[in-house]
């Protein structure tokens, strides 16, 4: 598996900023009520990135020692760790770009948005920054050195392939 590319991340970020604000703008053109992200949906991608963190140590633990282990990693595990963490990285610049949109949509309006109606949103999109970067961290943790016998110069592959 290959590790998630800047440009995809970018990417979400970019569609779903667009999307934030494009929502934001219509309801508040029909006068209804914008829409407010909650602390609790932030703090929750927080942990979440955090457990992936987490889910990873064992699979990094096991590449950096390697055949010292009496009990090698379980493949599944490790490849199950790899494809959430690619996925959380994904979903977290999909949060991240939808609570941008939201934020420069309340930010750009001529009157001064209450600290009520931002802090939820900036709560919001930090959350998804952390679990977007522990995401990353994850993926990183789980690729595997290469191996003495290896006759390419490439980097090692993710955990999962041994």
């Amino acid at each position: 598996m290959k590790p998630t590319r800047a440009s995809v991340l970018v990417s979400v970020a970019l569609v779903t900023a667009v999307a934030g604000f494009a929502v934001d703008a219509v309801l508040a053109s029909r006068s209804a009520p914008t829409l407010l992200l909650s602390v609790p949906l932030g703090l929750t991608l927080a942990f979440i990135g955090i457990a992936v963190v987490l889910m990873a140590r064992p699979v990094r633990r096991h590449a950096r020692d390697g055949a010292g282990r009496a009990r090698p990693v379980d493949p599944m595990y490790a490849t199950r760790v790899v494809v959430l963490a690619k996925a959380s990285s994904i979903g977290g610049a999909l949060f991240g770009g939808f609570a941008i949109g939201l934020l420069v949509y309340l930010l750009s309006r001529s009157a001064t948005p209450s600290l009520g109606s931002t802090v939820p949103n900036a709560v919001a999109l930090a959350g998804a920054v952390v679990l977007t970067v522990c995401a990353l961290v994850a993926e990183r943790m789980c690729v595997a050195p290469p191996s003495d016998d290896d006759e390419d110069d490439h980097p090692g592959g993710s955990a999962a392939t041994y």
